[in-house]
């Protein structure tokens, strides 16, 4: 009897454990994102963020934080996490990308900027990145966002719809009929 309360008590724990690794984000690197399309194509979502970005650690705990964006973004996105003004040195699309004026005397403050986020147009932090099934650029989204502001790029930007907006007013017209979903 008292093997059988154990043998339960550890599934009980193992499945709470991990419906609680379901919650946060799957962060893994640009390389590896780029490796897994070519088993399971899926766009990838970077977050652009810089260590003394103060809007960067509110997405984080925010956004990034919040249950619902972070089932979502590991359902349907490869997700990386990039310091945009740290040391890392990569391999993307063939080419390789550093930060050679990176001083690491300045590791915990202001920086230059990532020879990939200049070459992925990122000016502002944080700044989220998309791209598409060939880790092609399709939109950078600069600024602080809210789960629900979130939403309507993680699901405008998840299938095809976002090559149907060619306008202002085209995105007006899909934000107005957007219905939302997640809990904030």
């Amino acid at each position: 009897m008292m093997k059988k309360i154990i043998f339960f008590f550890a599934i009980a724990t193992f499945s709470s454990l991990s419906l609680k690794a379901q919650e946060k984000i799957n962060w893994i690197s640009l390389e590896k994102a780029v490796e897994l399309q070519k088993k399971t194509p899926k766009k990838i979502l970077i977050d652009m963020y810089t260590v003394w970005c103060g809007p960067c650690k509110m997405l984080d705990k925010n956004t990034f934080g919040n249950k619902s964006v972070a089932n979502y973004i590991n359902a349907h996105y490869y997700a990386v996490k990039f310091n945009a003004e740290g040391n890392e040195i990569l391999t993307f699309k063939g080419k390789r990308y550093e930060n050679p004026n990176y001083d690491p005397k300045k590791a915990k403050r202001r920086n230059s900027a990532h020879q990939l986020a200049r070459a992925l147009g990122v000016r502002a932090f944080p700044t989220i990145v998309f791209l598409n099934e060939n880790a092609d650029l399709v939109a950078p989204i600069k600024g602080y966002q809210t789960p629900k502001q979130l939403e309507v790029y993680l699901k405008l930007f998840k299938g095809e719809e976002y090559k149907k907006i060619n306008s202002k007013e085209d995105f007006t017209k899909y934000f107005d009929s957007f219905v939302y979903e997640f809990i904030e």
